[in-house]
């Protein structure tokens, strides 16, 4: 019987729950699409990895403080040609090939003077050509490298630069730019995971990618009569110290942990927004089962009237929300599999070429889906079902039976003004903390609080806020002004939640905004402060090589360069104590272009023997100007040095930072093993026009586009479009809870004007115009989203603020409000109350007046 009611409840109802359940399906879309995409991702790379890799992978030893980092200019670790005859030898070997591969090289179109392969994210490999049983790609046009004139690409790379077979290809490595004509297209034989292949044969990649007959690894594949592991076992014995060797699995398990780490970050980001989205949703839910639950008081007051328990009333809402929760998850899971194939194709067109065509569902995709849409459907419902529960029979004699809330909006207040304070005090706590991970502790549960709290005080601010914003109203639009503002007020908790949904948004986007905009103008006044050099020469996914800084220095008007070397080390400090890092090692004019904030020491220290630490490290190591640092660069490479400086923490340039002299390093680490410059610094002669000095170092390395090269300003250009690419990321994941905000505030009206429909019909019997009528419920949305908008702009300021705060200390000690933005969303808001309301004002405008007034 309880079924049976709730069905026929459900389904005589079923129009007023559409913007409900589409809110359910966009929230159950993101997380089962997502885990779709991941899943899929996921499975793809691992059919790559373990389709090519070779059954043992033998390779220079590791070292401890390198880690495979490049030494010696860029160029890797390498092994004797002899090493693939020994392991061919071996019992169980069938083939053993020797395989040159470097991530350092820069490929450019010299026909275009454009580099040619990705310029972040997924690196450009460029390797010698040779055959093997797991190929991951297979020739497809031309023909394989012969000589040193020619050169293999992929065929993603080639469609991507516009090139073809005979097209010039140029190599820029350590050792110089060398000129190809491509020879040979070859394609994936599963995906390519966004990276540029580019090969030459065996003898001309040696030459320039190595400077030595050698070998970067050597590749084994079995006969099948010993497992990997001996294989794995005889290679080391045989070949004695110096060598690593890896099995298929272990090869296989570290390419999906580098590929898994950005998909792990990627599946994270999207579901902590999706979670969002959930949550906005959960206040329409919430006002859709309140506003049914509401209009059909007498209804219920007849189920308790003629023998229905409170039980089994409050089962009957849980029941209907049940049946919400299945069909919008289910629709949810469909939406889902195309939303995964619309992320496959963006992740096509920035390079990560995946298919769509045989998507890795796996059972957690629909477990997650129906777990989502069914349990916040029934969290969100319980209130509502509650509610239901306590209507007594006599609400069956009566137009109007909702039980009196008076004593209930005392409670909330209580609990809302003691969450709200509570978490305004551990804002102050935050933004008031010595430690930045502290203040970080206090900010993430202050924003917890004070965000609930906002929640449960929304329906208690909504008569003050509202009140004041609609006070213009009557004298604007006289009495459609009036009543909007009346009707915004009369049922507070309505108005209170569907303004919730808008500013928990709102809310995260103008923090955001905040902390984004502080970054920026922070870095911007520390570059002013501290940076006294007037370009900024870097390369983007490399280093500079002895080339570039020649071609650089013979730029006219310039009067010196600085080179930064980044070098990692093992710092062991008098205490016993470990740290694995870099140290920076520049030019002697590095303390003329950078102006060290100094706490105890000199900055000439630097470049004259010493090394410079952070207040931090020194504190923390109880260290001191004259103390004795032991460094260890690996390979045997060692050196002591004493402590010049210490530097004032709280410059994101200097913080955390260990710099000393390149001569200083070069006692211990010969001329062959140090590195490229990571970035070059300039400084103009004096009398020389800046504008012109910058445009002639353009030119001058022109023939290397993989540089950026940037006078101050543009330098702090740079530094905005990369913020601002992770803000307008952020924008687009928090779009999905705005837009389904936004479907709350239509959802809102849609049943509001479906409850007042007697009363809409007797103001337009006594006068009200079609025209007043749908001005009156516009102006009603205008209201409700404009005090979400105020709400959320109040709680993400300070946020934002707190945010700023707590990393003072590190930096961040710029407050910029962004009022543009924030006037924008306030704005924004008006139209979107606007934009709202157009469907319910439209079906307003449309009733007729007599059977309005004849409805129950």
């Amino acid at each position: 019987m309880l079924l049976k009611t709730s069905l026929r409840s459900f389904f005589a109802h079923k129009g007023r729950m559409v913007l409900s359940l589409l809110a359910i399906v966009l929230s159950v879309a993101f997380v089962s699409g997502t885990l779709v995409f991941s899943n899929t991702a996921t499975s793809t790379f691992d059919k790559l990895f373990a389709t090519t890799a070779s059954d043992i992978s033998v390779q220079p030893a590791e070292d401890k403080v390198t880690k495979g980092d490049h030494r010696g200019g860029g160029k890797p670790a390498s092994v004797p040609i002899a090493t693939a005859q020994k392991i061919a030898a071996l019992p169980g070997v069938k083939t053993a090939v020797g395989e040159v591969f470097t991530t350092d090289a820069t490929l450019v179109d010299p026909a275009t003077n454009k580099q040619v392969g990705p310029t972040s994210g997924a690196p450009t490999i460029t390797g010698n050509w040779v055959e093997t049983p797991r190929n991951s790609l297979e020739l497809t046009s031309g023909a394989v490298p012969k000589g040193s004139g020619q050169i293999l690409l992929d065929a993603d790379t080639v469609k991507k630069a516009g090139l073809h077979l005979g097209s010039g290809l140029r190599v820029i490595t350590d050792s110089g730019s060398y000129d190809f004509s491509i020879s040979g297209i070859a394609t994936f034989k599963t995906t390519n995971p966004g990276a540029a292949l580019a090969f030459m044969d065996t003898e001309t990649a040696q030459k320039i990618l190595l400077g030595s007959t050698a070998y970067t690894s050597v590749e084994a594949f079995g006969d099948g009569s010993r497992s990997n592991d001996q294989l794995k076992a005889d290679a080391l014995s045989a070949l004695g110290t110096g060598y690593q060797a890896k099995t298929a699995q272990e090869q296989k398990d570290e390419n999906a942990k580098g590929v898994g780490s950005f998909l792990d970050f990627m599946k994270y980001a999207m579901l902590g927004f999706a979670g969002i989205s959930l949550l906005v949703g959960g206040f329409l839910i919430i006002n859709t089962f309140s506003m049914l639950v509401a209009q059909r008081t007498r209804e219920l007051g007849l189920l308790r009237a003629i023998g229905g328990s409170r039980r089994q009333v409050n089962r009957s809402v849980l029941v209907e929300a049940l049946i919400l929760g299945v069909i919008g998850s289910t629709l949810g899971l469909g939406a889902g599999l195309g939303l995964a194939k619309l992320l496959i194709q963006l992740m096509s067109a920035v390079g990560m070429n995946l298919t769509a065509a045989s998507l890795t569902i796996g059972w957690s995709v629909p477990v997650a889906g129906y777990a989502v849409g069914v349990i916040i459907t029934l969290l969100a419902a319980w209130i509502p079902a509650r509610r239901a529960g306590r209507i007594s029979p006599m609400a069956a004699l009566r137009d109007h039976g909702t039980p009196a809330e008076a004593k209930a909006n005392r409670i909330r207040a209580v609990i809302g003004l003691t969450l709200t304070v509570g978490g305004g005090a551990l804002l102050a706590a935050a933004a008031g903390a010595d430690k930045a991970a502290t203040g970080g502790m206090y900010l993430g549960y202050g924003v917890v609080l004070s965000l609930i709290g906002f929640v449960v005080l929304g329906p208690l601010l909504a008569t003050t806020v509202v009140r004041v914003l609609g006070a213009v109203l009557p004298k604007l639009f006289g009495p459609s002004g009036r009543l909007a503002q009346r009707n915004a007020m009369r049922n507070p908790r309505r108005t209170g939640a569907t303004a919730a949904a808008l500013m928990i948004g709102l809310a995260l986007v103008t923090g955001a905004s905040v902390f984004t905009s502080s970054m920026v103008s922070s870095t911007s006044a520390q570059i002013d402060k501290s940076v006294g050099a007037d370009y900024i020469v870097s390369a983007n996914n490399s280093l500079l090589t002895p080339a570039m800084v020649k071609a650089a220095q013979g730029t006219e008007g310039l009067a010196h360069l600085t080179e930064q070397k980044l070098l990692p080390a093992v710092i062991t400090t008098p205490d016993g104590a470990t740290t694995e890092t870099g140290v920076s090692a520049v030019s002697p004019t590095f303390t003329a272009d950078f102006r060290l904030p100094v706490k105890t020491g000199t900055t000439e220290s630097v470049t004259t023997g010493g090394i410079s630490v952070s207040e931090d490290f020194a504190v923390k190591h109880n260290l001191a100007v004259g103390d004795k640092l032991s460094l260890d660069y690996g390979h045997g490479m060692t050196q002591t040095l004493p402590i010049g400086l210490v530097t004032t923490q709280g410059n994101s340039l200097f913080d955390n930072n260990f710099f000393t002299g390149i001569d200083t390093v070069g006692k211990a680490v010969p001329a062959a093993q140090m590195p490229g410059d990571g970035a070059v610094f300039g400084k103009a002669a004096d009398g020389a026009d800046k504008a012109k000095t910058l445009t002639a170092l353009q030119k001058s390395l022109e023939a290397y586009p993989q540089l950026t090269v940037k006078d101050q300003a543009g330098y702090k250009e740079i530094i905005q479009s990369q913020v601002n690419t992770l803000l307008y990321m952020i924008y687009g994941l928090l779009g999905l809870a705005i837009i389904v905000a936004v479907l709350g505030v239509v959802n809102t009206l849609a049943l509001s004007v479906v409850e007042r429909t007697r009363e809409i019909g007797l103001l337009r019997a006594i006068g009200l115009s079609r025209r007043q009528l749908r001005r009156m419920i516009r102006l009603e949305s205008v209201v409700i989203a404009v005090f979400g908008a105020l709400l959320g702009t109040g709680l993400g300021l300070a946020w934002g603020i707190t945010a700023q705060r707590v990393l003072a200390g590190q930096g961040l000690d710029t407050l910029t409000i962004p009022t543009g933005t924030i006037t924008v969303i306030l704005l924004a808001s008006a139209l979107v109350g606007l934009f709202a309301a157009l469907l319910p004002a439209f079906r307003a405008g449309r009733m007729n007046v007599l059977a309005a007034i004849a409805t129950d």
